[in-house]
């Protein structure tokens, strides 16, 4: 008897084809009695649907991989064989899809009484009133995301063991509640950090994976306990434990970071993989969002010395050779440093930021902010700039910028930035993090952490600059270097289904309103004085360009010699850079400025060195006071109290110094104390603060 002749690899997947569309036709006749189902039955046919629908998968994968040269014998029509396979396997994954969506929506509609309709209830605007009026059709269809979860990873895991590390309560049907201590059997591991899980009473429901941590059998009886009591505390959601809602992955599993070589970053890593075991137990007791992270560029101001600060960019930078300034240079037809254009100069200015999170009750907000930078995709290219947000109860999901408030709007409020760069990189464009400063209230623990993050590229795929328009930019969570991670994956839960619903769900994403403006005539010779890289606030930019003008005149035009590297006596140049990172200090010196201003003629304010004589005055007799009075307490980030009294002391000594028609009188008091003097207050070593050109 001759052997049989094995089948072609297209004809045995058609042949399997035709099986499972035998299968799929038994088990839709066969669900359309699911209304009149036991509960099991119905699971039992969801479960068999999401099996068909891998087989379907793990067919129109073997389909993709034929190729002609792989038939025994010649196969007529190929093409067309293969192209009608692959439309016969789609229709059947299409009513695979279908009918478990139906059979979870049935479910979903038996369990819409006791459903959680936690809706966002306190938005900015009517339209987010009338999505809460629709919150009750959106639980109505929350189950079909179903089919679609399981679709994207339906194979089974063995049972694996896990420990709960805190309590949980089930965020809406088909969640599983537990408690700390209680042991959890994973029968299913999703790829978005839900895994499907059974407690000891038998109860099965999703749980967030950043729960858990391996089972320790030494800890058997301890865990155990807690098992039972969770177990029966969760046993009455068996029923519903079914149901499923698709989400992202907030954990940032199998996340695409870019591999960093930088120096600076090393340090960084570091100490943001210190602050992880926080993070992660404030996300664990749900204090905080799951896509909350520590703040990557408040690591970089922290730890890289002033490589990113606004200081260190302000100061001359040297040329490869050493021997000269590269963006310093004089001109002597206009008497004054010369202007450097670059090939990023614009102003950008923050509108607002809608849908940001709230952390929990045990943890007290000190600060709202944004941290800005120049960024490339892998390096920051700038200094890193900080706009302090005005937020307020009625409208807690909202940061604003640039309130309209009476007399100097303080510098760290000011959503006007200035933004220079002269990289040649074509990825390049802005960084924007937005933080906050928090204390737990339960350990008074400090840090910062990240409320999401945005990158605009500044040129597009040509090398052409984006328009200078209002962009509407959508955050994402996790870190720069993490791809893939949202801020909030709880709206997401709830975004998929009808258009209607992802309308929604797109209103709900946190967003960062921002306005790219072009330059006037005005402003472009003003920021050509800045160095070629800088990023700033408006408000405070022409007292930069004050200082960059002095430097000019001491380093170029009156020193003696060039080549001379000595000390240079000039309190100005020494302590001005102390006031990028004071910047009330810096709003005393723009108050005392703008009074002065006012008091001179027209001519005078057309007069470039009268206007550098007398910015010098003033700067005499408010800064240099300020900064070494012992009644000015030191400056900390976010502290309230000591923000107050710093706020207290500056006005207090501005009207004495107003009052007295100089400070002289307030420095002669004998009530003033002032600090030990110090040789550094009065040296400008350029060789020491300039910046080493890097390529």
């Amino acid at each position: 008897m001759l052997a049989r002749r094995p089948r072609d690899p297209l004809q045995a997947l058609r042949r399997r084809g035709q099986e499972l569309k035998l299968q799929v036709d038994s088990l839709v006749t066969e669900s359309q009695l699911t209304g009149a189902l036991e509960p099991s039955k119905r699971r039992d046919i969801y479960q068999r649907c999401i099996q068909l629908k891998q087989a379907v998968d793990e067919n129109k994968n073997a389909l993709q991989k034929l190729n002609k040269a792989g038939e025994a014998a010649p196969v007529g029509n190929y093409e067309q064989r293969k192209e009608e396979e692959h439309t016969l396997l789609e229709k059947l994954a299409c009513q695979l899809q279908e009918l478990a969506v139906g059979i979870s929506r049935k479910d979903a509609l038996k369990v819409e009484a006791h459903s959680d309709k936690e809706e966002d209830d306190t938005t900015e605007d009517d339209d987010e009133e009338e999505t809460e009026e629709t919150g009750g059709e959106e639980e109505e269809s929350e189950g079909d995301e179903e089919g679609k979860q399981e679709q994207a990873s339906p194979k089974q895991a063995e049972t694996v063991t896990y420990i709960a590390l805190g309590d949980f309560a089930a965020q809406q049907s088909g969640d599983l509640t537990f408690k700390k201590g209680d042991i959890l059997h994973i029968i299913e591991k999703k790829p978005d950090g839900w895994w499907l899980a059974k407690d000891a009473g038998g109860a099965e429901g999703l749980i967030p994976r950043t729960y858990l941590e391996p089972y320790n059998k030494e800890d058997k009886l301890e865990s155990s306990e807690g098992s039972e009591e969770g177990g029966e505390e969760d046993g009455e959601d068996a029923e519903d434990a079914e149901e499923d809602v698709e989400v992202v992955d907030e954990t940032a599993d199998g996340a695409q970071v870019k591999q960093r070589t930088d120096s600076h970053w090393s340090a960084v890593r570091k100490a943001i993989s210190e602050q992880i075991n926080t993070v992660d137990v404030l996300t664990t007791m749900g204090a905080i969002p799951a896509g909350f992270r520590p703040s990557t560029l408040s690591q970089l101001l922290d730890d890289a010395g002033n490589q990113f600060r606004a200081s260190y960019f302000l100061q001359p930078e040297l040329t490869t050779s050493q021997l000269a300034f590269r963006d310093l240079t004089w001109d002597a037809k206009a008497g004054t440093i010369m202007s450097r254009p670059s090939r990023v100069s614009l102003i950008l200015t923050l509108w607002s930021c809608k849908m940001i999170p709230l952390p929990g009750t045990s943890v007290q907000v000190l600060s709202r902010h944004i941290r800005l930078c120049l960024f490339d995709g892998s390096k920051v290219l700038s200094n890193i700039h900080t706009v302090r947000a005005v937020w307020q109860p009625k409208k807690p999901k909202t940061w604003s910028f640039s309130p309209q408030v009476t007399g100097i709007l303080p510098c760290l409020l000011d959503g006007d930035c200035f933004i220079r760069s002269n990289s040649s990189t074509p990825d390049l464009g802005i960084l924007f993090e937005l933080g906050i400063s928090y204390i737990r209230n339960s350990t008074g623990e400090r840090g910062e952490l990240s409320c999401g993050w945005v990158f605009l590229k500044l040129f597009d795929a040509t090398g052409v600059p984006i328009p200078a328009k209002t962009y509407e930019l959508f955050l994402n969570g996790g870190t720069p270097y993490e791809k893939g991670v949202e801020v909030d994956p709880s709206v997401s839960r709830r975004a998929q289904g009808s258009v209607f619903r992802q309308m929604i769900s797109v209103r709900r994403q946190p967003q960062l309103l921002v306005k790219l403006r072009s330059l006037n005539r005005r402003s472009r010779a003003m920021l050509s004085l800045l160095p070629e890289t800088l990023v700033g606030s408006m408000c405070s930019a022409h007292l930069l360009i004050f200082y960059r003008q002095i430097l000019g005149d001491v380093l170029l035009r009156d020193r003696t010699s060039l080549q001379s590297a000595d000390l240079i006596s000039h309190p100005v140049l020494a302590t001005f850079p102390l006031l990028l990172e004071q910047p009330d200090v810096m709003d005393a010196l723009r108050s005392s400025w703008a009074e002065k201003e006012s008091t001179l003629k027209r001519s005078e304010k057309r007069d470039k060195e009268l206007l550098k004589a007398e910015f010098l005055l003033v700067y005499h007799d408010c800064v240099l006071p300020l900064l070494h009075s012992t009644l000015l307490p030191p400056f900390r980030w976010a502290e309230e109290e000591t923000e107050a009294a710093r706020w207290r002391a500056i006005a207090d000594f501005l009207k004495q110094s107003r009052e007295s028609e100089g400070s002289l009188k307030a420095l002669l008091a004998p009530d003033g104390v002032h600090k030990p003097f110090d040789l550094s207050e009065q040296t400008y070593d350029f060789l020491g603060e300039i910046r080493k050109n890097s390529g």
